[in-house]
């Protein structure tokens, strides 16, 4: 395995983890890339939503990355607005420009993000063209747009079921920025297929954000797979005792999500 790392202009740190290139197994030199998007409210990185994802993908077949992206780690840095967007969406154009340094395929990345952290990664894929992303970025096409999206337990709106400290650290009182990021209302029919997982039981961020995101995906005919949990609290990453929430049943999760994905990059081992 190589370690790889990239620091953005931002400053935010991309860190890979690259299978090795073998004459053994030359049809698998090149794969598919998961980016990996920790929640935390937009106010840190969660490491238990970092490498032990960044794992679970890894031994799954996939060039792995995890950004940790700009964040208001004090109430004075806040709001971010588009920053964090710029980070995502930035780390997915390195990516595929670099991809054949990196061995990966660049119609095959998928993004990957969990409770803010999902957010940012829904943001990849509706946002993708927004005119801050495509002035900031200096692109006019689709280079900065995911192939695929993985969710867990996401903030979605800033409505009523919205997760606010998330939001009010992204766009602070600026409500025409909220509505904007209140993602299921900017959903249109040419986004990439989704996967969401969320549990009903989800005290910090309301499982009606992923349900929001389901029905609008739903109306404009994107295709998409949601899985909801009876129990289970907010944060359970891959649901092990390693990151401090183990629940079996919870954590097929994992393998029904790189199950899909296989299904959805044609990529099977």
């Amino acid at each position: 395995m190589q370690l790889y790392t990239h620091t953005l202009p931002s400053g935010a740190k991309l860190t890979g983890y690259l299978r090795d290139e073998t004459n053994e197994m030359p049809a698998f030199n090149i794969r598919p890339a998961m980016l990996i998007l920790p929640g935390g409210g937009y106010a840190f990185c969660s490491a238990r939503e970092a490498d032990p994802i960044a794992m679970q993908f890894l031994q799954a077949g996939y060039q792995t990355f995890v950004l940790e992206y700009t964040c208001a780690h004090t109430p004075e840095q806040a709001p971010l607005r588009w920053q964090p967007l710029l980070d995502a969406a930035g780390a997915i154009l390195h990516l595929r420009r670099n991809a054949a340094k990196l061995r990966l395929d660049p119609f095959k990345i998928a993004v990957c993000g969990f409770s803010a952290g999902g957010h940012l990664a829904a943001s990849t894929a509706i946002l993708w063209d927004a005119a801050p992303v495509q002035k900031a970025l200096g692109i006019t096409a689709e280079e900065a747009r995911p192939d695929a999206v993985v969710l867990g337990y996401p903030v979605i709106t800033s409505g009523i079921k919205t997760h606010g400290g998330s939001i009010a650290n992204l766009a602070g009182d600026d409500t025409a920025l909220q509505a904007i990021f209140s993602l299921e209302n900017q959903v249109r029919g040419d986004l990439p297929p989704f996967f969401i997982w969320h549990t009903v039981a989800d005290q910090a961020v309301p499982v009606e954000n992923s349900l929001l995101l389901a029905s609008a995906l739903t109306e404009n005919h994107v295709p998409y797979e949601l899985h909801l949990f009876t129990h289970g609290g907010h944060g359970s990453s891959t649901c092990t005792q390693e990151v401090n929430t183990p629940n079996r049943h919870n954590a097929a999760w994992v393998s029904l999500c790189t199950d899909w994905l296989a299904e959805t990059l044609h990529f099977h081992l």
